[in-house]
């Protein structure tokens, strides 16, 4: 698993000790704090809400002037959410959430030392209105029905963290910080903002700096000062989630070239180093998932993840998660299968099935071929698992769309794939793919498997490292400024590249090595 470093040395909760007032040194208590802050963080203003000054004075003289300050950012200047006195024995939390399409990730840390303490995950309650963001950015056309949206997944969060909160023997009001990232439909939807022109040219959100606001404007259930900070996107398609997994991956600090690959709804790449960035988003996404496919479904109990089949006798070689009866495939079991396939030669160049080489398992069903992967008696549906020529044909224009995308993006700052170093891999997908299976379909570029790292949730990771340390909030800040993003949806030349990738593993085997020798 992917460990990047931690920076810990500026947290959001700082301890001082004040001056005592006196007769000769009469400041407001206000004023002492802001003088104090400003000397410890080197800051040129802060500023203390309303509500905080009228309990100002109990707090400090209760405190004895020994406090903890909990603070955040908006627009580079700090504020002071919350004072507490450095002996009241209330833990300072914050709430870092991956707020995904499908599933929304928290991790709770403690905001002292940037320490995870737990973490769950919950299905977004948005789906019940539709599985993509599509059908809920036009149900969202209605003030109704972006109300009902909103609500859903605020209050989703808030059973949530009251959830995880208590399971930690905490409580929902010691969260005084959160870390959102999503992509920029999620956000808007999050936040109450309309989406209605983000899937219309020239496709403009409402806001790609969300900034940081009271937990309460959104309505999610926190610390009466707990404030949100949203991660910024780049227009329309190149969400605050990947900006949290650039963060996380450290790629805007390297010297040397290196490309992020998110693939969730869509794959979304990112190639750079800490001089500059580039990236893009393609709908390459849903039948690498293995949603496209008729037995295709999300991982969990059951679902087929890996795939294996000897070259000589054909017989397949199956592994479910949890090792129970298959009901389905996901999405790295597809990719495993494909690649099988075409190495034992069951699949030619095309993608087609080869009935020589597939003999009883190929069917045909409603006019169309089948490979049966899973006979009906050793299948937990009590029918037959198959694979269709449609699913086939339907993962290869993904994977064609994956490369290309790649391709085309390293061809912009005049590199080839090949002569990338490192290959970060981010999301679910990332944590379970076999890159040599990738590799052998001409997914993704034959490097050597050492340049691959999956970094995991780099979302979820992304949005906690923010709530490590208050320094991640400028770095954030230069990684949104500095991305160049590239518009496939008018790229002639990503059209053409895509044309060449719509073969196993493409239509110039030079490019993949060793998959050729593989295959003689």
């Amino acid at each position: 698993m992917f460990q990047a470093s931690v920076k810990t040395s500026r947290t959001w909760v700082q301890l001082l000790k004040l001056s005592l007032p006196s007769l000769k040194d009469n400041t407001a208590d206000a004023d002492r704090l802001i003088q104090a802050l400003k000397s410890r963080l080197s800051a040129d203003d802060i500023t203390v809400d309303l509500d905080l000054l009228k309990t100002l004075p109990d707090i400090l003289r209760n405190a004895d002037y020994h406090i903890r300050c909990v603070l955040y950012k908006d627009r580079g200047c700090w504020g002071i959410s919350s004072i507490l006195g450095v002996e009241d024995p209330a833990p300072v939390l914050g709430m870092a959430v991956d707020l995904g399409t499908t599933r929304v990730v928290l991790r709770l840390v403690d905001l002292a030392d940037g320490r995870a303490l737990a973490e769950s995950s919950f299905d977004n309650p948005q789906l019940s209105v539709g599985p993509d963001i599509l059908t809920r950015i036009h149900y969202a056309d209605s003030p109704e029905g972006q109300l009902h949206l909103q609500n859903l997944i605020v209050d989703g969060l808030n059973r949530e963290m009251a959830e995880l909160c208590a399971s930690g023997g905490f409580a929902a009001t010691d969260v005084f910080l959160m870390a959102i990232a999503g992509n920029t439909a999620m956000t808007h939807l999050l936040m109450g903002l309309n989406p209605r022109w983000i899937i219309r040219e020239p496709y403009i959100p409402v806001v790609n700096r969300p900034g940081t606001h009271r937990a309460a404007q959104f309505g999610l259930c926190a610390n009466a000062g707990a404030r949100v900070f949203v991660f910024p996107n780049i227009g329309s398609y190149f969400g605050g989630d990947l900006i949290a997994g650039i963060l996380y991956s450290g790629l805007n600090l390297r010297e040397e070239t290196a490309i992020l690959v998110d693939v969730g709804t869509n794959a979304e790449v990112v190639l750079g180093n800490k001089n500059w960035m580039i990236a893009c988003a393609g709908a390459a996404g849903p039948a690498l998932e293995g949603g496209a496919a008729r037995m295709g479904m999300m991982a969990g109990p059951g679902v087929i993840d890996r795939v294996a089949i000897d070259p000589e006798t054909r017989q397949m070689d199956i592994h479910t998660i949890e090792e129970l009866s298959p009901v389905g495939i996901c999405g790295s079991g597809l990719i495993d299968l494909a690649a099988h396939l075409f190495l034992c030669g069951m699949l030619d160049i095309r993608g087609k099935f080869v009935a020589s080489a597939c003999g009883s398992r190929l069917k045909e069903i409603d006019g169309l071929k089948h490979l049966v992967v899973v006979n009906q008696k050793d299948s937990a549906t009590g029918r037959d698992l198959s694979i269709s020529q449609a699913d086939i044909d339907s993962l290869i224009r993904s994977k064609a769309a994956m490369y290309t995308i790649l391709e085309t993006l390293a061809a912009s700052v005049g590199m080839a794939p090949p002569e990338l170093t490192r290959f970060y891999v981010a999301g679910t997908f990332g944590s379970f793919i076999n890159p040599v299976s990738a590799i052998s379909i001409g997914m993704i570029p034959d490097l050597p498997l050492s340049s691959y790292q999956t970094l995991g949730n780099s979302s979820l990771g992304g949005a906690a490292r923010f709530l490590e340390s208050s320094e991640s909030f400028e770095e954030i800040d230069r990684i949104q400024g500095s991305i160049t993003y590239l518009e496939l949806n008018v790229n002639q030349d990503f059209m053409n590249r895509f044309s060449a990738a719509k073969f196993l593993p493409h239509t110039d085997p030079s490019l993949f090595p060793s998959v050729k020798i593989k295959t003689m």
